[in-house]
């Protein structure tokens, strides 16, 4: 009979955070602070899809995400005596990766300033994945006859148009499905901030999503 570690968890997902057995979660820090490269090989496992996803909705690139998600990893892997324990470690990567990704949007920014419109190009050969449907679904479509995918590439596109932190707290928020417990550890902000700051951002989303859906009638 294996032990623990070779059986199959049936885990189950809720947004970003991964459920794990009780001590589970404390186990893989553990191994992965011995530098236990099987445990890191669970690591990637349990957290690359979701990785990829967030960062693939932020950046809008595949290949960005790609990338980028390589370099989560490594931070994760090379810094995990960091990782304090008072929060999640689904949180604590959360951040190491949305952090990797705003440095990641000032680079790109930084060599071509024009990277929002090749974005917007790129997303109109993309459709987002269907957890994005969570915001879509909130907002009033004034055209019933866009099918779903255009309403997909819309809502895309208008995610691009935000700023990096009305972007990133829709995501968290509306797409991710994260507590305001959670995003408050992510962001630092008060409840109250995340809040009032998550209302603006999704009323810019709207106007954006509004705006494409004029411009196409």
């Amino acid at each position: 009979m294996g032990t623990s570690w070779d059986v199959d968890l049936a885990i189950e997902a809720s947004g970003f955070r991964v459920e794990m057995p009780d001590g589970y979660e404390e186990k893989l820090v553990e191994r992965l602070r011995k530098r236990d490269e099987a445990a890191f090989s669970e690591l990637v496992r349990l957290y690359q899809t979701k990785v990829f996803h967030l960062l693939y909705r932020m950046l809008g690139d595949k290949e960005e995400a790609r990338d980028v998600a390589q370099d989560v990893f490594y931070t994760v892997f090379k810094s995990i005596d960091s990782f304090r324990g008072d929060s999640k470690l689904s949180t604590w990567i959360y951040r190491v990766a949305t952090n990797h990704c705003k440095n990641r949007i000032k680079y790109l920014g930084r060599r071509a300033r024009g990277q929002k419109q090749e974005f917007n190009e790129i997303s109109e050969q993309s459709s987002v994945e269907s957890a994005s449907m969570a915001t879509s679904a909130q907002i009033d479509r004034p055209d019933q006859a866009f099918d779903g995918a255009e309403t997909e590439t819309i809502v895309q596109r208008a995610l691009a148009a935000l700023d990096d932190e009305h972007r990133s707290l829709v995501v968290m928020r509306d797409i991710e499905g994260m507590t305001y417990e959670e995003i408050q550890s992510i962001t630092g902000l008060p409840e109250g901030t995340v809040k009032s700051r998550l209302h603006r951002a999704r009323l810019a989303l709207k106007e954006h999503v509004e705006a494409q859906y004029k411009g196409t009638t």
